[in-house]
C-alpha cells in the first residue's frame, strides 16, 4: 500500500512522493511515497538502518533527495523551501539542549532564531512551559532536568513558531518507560488539540500502536502502511509486533 491516499476532508500536511536517495553505492532511501495529514499521527515504524534517520534529514532541509518530491504544506521543499520549513517543528534523536543555558535562555534563543519579536517570544514561551508544567524551573539550566523533562524542553522549542507538521525522530531514545509514555501521552494530546500533523519515527511496535496510522520502512522500502488494526489483519497475524517482525523477517514486497 505504498503512498497510501486517505479518504475524508483532511488536507495533507506532508506528501511524501517517490522519493530516493543514496549515498554511494548505498540506497538509503528507495521509492519512498508517505502523506501526513493535519490532526493525524503517523507512525514510521522501521528497524535500525531501515532509512528512517535519511528521510527525517530530507524533510528538515539537511540534504536534498536524489530523486521524487517532498511537499510541506503544498510547498515544494526542494523549490520553495521557506516556507516548507517554517510549517514545521523537529525533536531530534539526539538531544540538542545547550546544557549551561538556562531553560529560558534556551527557548528565547530558538524564538530569535525563528524572529519572533521579544512580546511574542515571551507569550509562547510561557505558554509551552505551563503546557510541560515546567514554569517553577525555567531559571534552572538545562542540565539539571531529567532526560525526560530536557524532552520535553525540546518540544517545547519545537513549537514555539507554531508549526503545522511535527517531526519526532526517535524522541524516546534513552528515557525510561514511564517518560516514553508520558511524552507520547502529550504528542497524541498536543495533535487533537493544535490539529496538528506528526510523523513519529520508532523502533518501538508499542509507540506505533497508538499512532492513527502506520508505515513500516524496512530496506529503504515501505513495505506497508495502513492503520495498526489493517496491518494486523493483512498480514494474517495477531499483533502489530508480529506483523512488524514477519513483514521485515521476510523483506516483503511493498504493496
Amino acid at each position: 500500500m505504498t503512498g497510501e491516499r486517505n479518504g475524508g476532508d483532511r488536507d495533507p500536511v506532508l506528501d511524501v512522493r517517490d522519493v530516493s536517495k543514496s549515498y554511494g553505492a548505498i540506497r538509503a532511501l528507495d521509492g519512498v511515497s508517505l502523506r501526513v495529514d493535519n490532526g493525524e499521527m503517523v507512525a514510521l515504524l522501521g528497524p535500525n538502518g531501515a532509512g528512517k534517520t535519511t528521510l527525517f534529514q530530507l524533510l528538515s532541509g539537511l540534504f536534498v533527495a536524489d530523486a521524487g518530491s517532498i511537499l510541506i504544506e503544498g510547498h515544494d521543499i526542494r523549490h520553495n523551501a521557506v516556507p516548507a520549513l517554517a510549517a514545521i517543528g523537529i525533536v531530534f534523536q539526539q538531544p540538542t539542549l545547550d546544557l549551561d543555558m538556562t531553560i529560558a535562555g534556551n527557548l528565547r534563543f530558538h524564538a530569535r532564531l525563528h524572529g519572533l519579536g521579544r512580546r511574542l517570544a515571551r507569550q509562547r514561551i510561557d505558554e509551552e512551559l505551563a503546557r510541560v508544567g515546567l514554569t517553577e524551573r525555567r531559571a534552572d539550566a538545562a542540565r539539571q532536568l531529567s532526560g525526560g523533562n530536557r524532552r520535553r524542553i525540546e518540544l517545547a522549542r519545537a513549537l514555539l513558531p507554531r508549526p503545522r507538521l511535527l517531526l519526532m525522530d526517535e524522541p524516546t531514545v534513552g528515557l525510561d518507560p514511564a517518560s516514553r509514555a508520558d511524552l507520547l501521552d502529550h504528542i497524541l494530546r498536543l495533535r487533537a488539540d493544535r490539529h496538528l500533523g506528526v510523523l513519529w519515527a520508532t523502533h518501538l511496535v508499542d509507540e506505533a500502536e497508538r499512532a492513527d496510522r502506520v508505515v513500516i520502512l524496512d530496506r529503504g522500502r515501505v513495505l506497508r502502511s495502513g492503520t495498526p488494526a489493517a496491518l494486523v489483519e493483512g498480514s494474517a497475524t495477531a499483533t502489530l509486533s508480529d506483523a512488524f517482525l514477519r513483514l521485515t523477517a521476510t523483506g516483503a514486497t511493498p504493496a
